[in-house]
């Protein structure tokens, strides 16, 4: 499984731009690939993406940067060696979505299914099974299982700040691993236990 993080420079992929991809082959967690590119000719910037991604304006900007297209073809051409191409993530649609609108503009096939993981659904429904009440916002009428609620249940700490696309893509990896089969998946967490494994200990 391909677990993948994207930032962008917004939310809409339709008008928005990739601006990094971070990912790292579930199968063989050292084997990770990271790029960042400047957003393609006409995009939009949203100011509330660049305080989550920490990019400026500018640097999205840079002629110096590779563009969305070179990098959407360096990721695809790292995802084809791997032998399962799912993508995995927390609201992985996303992600999906900004990579099918970046091959478009790029004019290239788009090699990846539709269907794909996602760790919100595999946190809801972990708790669930193990008697948790899921967060809701009763406000909003909607889950509240946010990505920092789904590191907090799993054991590991909120993600810093501002957020990187390969930084996302080994929480996300690691949340996989253990709502999945209860185990770590990267030495970064090993220091952060397992919350219902210690549990069944005492």
């Amino acid at each position: 499984m391909i677990i993948l993080d994207i930032e962008a420079s917004g939310t809409n992929y339709q008008k928005h731009s990739i601006v990094s991809i971070g990912a790292l082959d579930f199968d063989n967690p050292t084997n990770q690939f990271y790029d960042e590119c400047r957003i393609w000719d006409g995009a939009h910037i949203d100011e509330g993406a660049l305080a989550v991604n920490g990019f400026t304006e500018e640097e999205l900007r840079d002629p110096s940067k590779k563009t969305e297209a070179e990098i959407t073809k360096a990721f695809i051409a790292w995802a084809q060696e791997l032998s399962d191409w799912t993508i995995v993530g927390q609201n992985p649609s996303f992600d999906r979505d900004f990579l099918n609108a970046a091959t478009t503009r790029a004019h290239i096939d788009f090699p990846f299914a539709y269907r794909t993981i996602d760790t919100h659904t595999l946190a809801y429904m972990h708790m669930v099974n193990h008697g948790v009440e899921p967060p809701f916002d009763q406000q909003r009428h909607r889950t509240a299982l946010d990505l920092d609620a789904v590191l907090n249940y799993t054991g590991i700490p909120e993600e810093p700040h501002p957020h990187n696309a390969l930084t996302g893509a080994l929480s996300h990896g690691e949340v996989a691993s253990r709502l999945l089969y209860d185990r770590g998946l990267l030495p970064d967490f090993e220091q952060y236990p397992i919350p219902w494994t210690v549990r069944k200990k005492h």
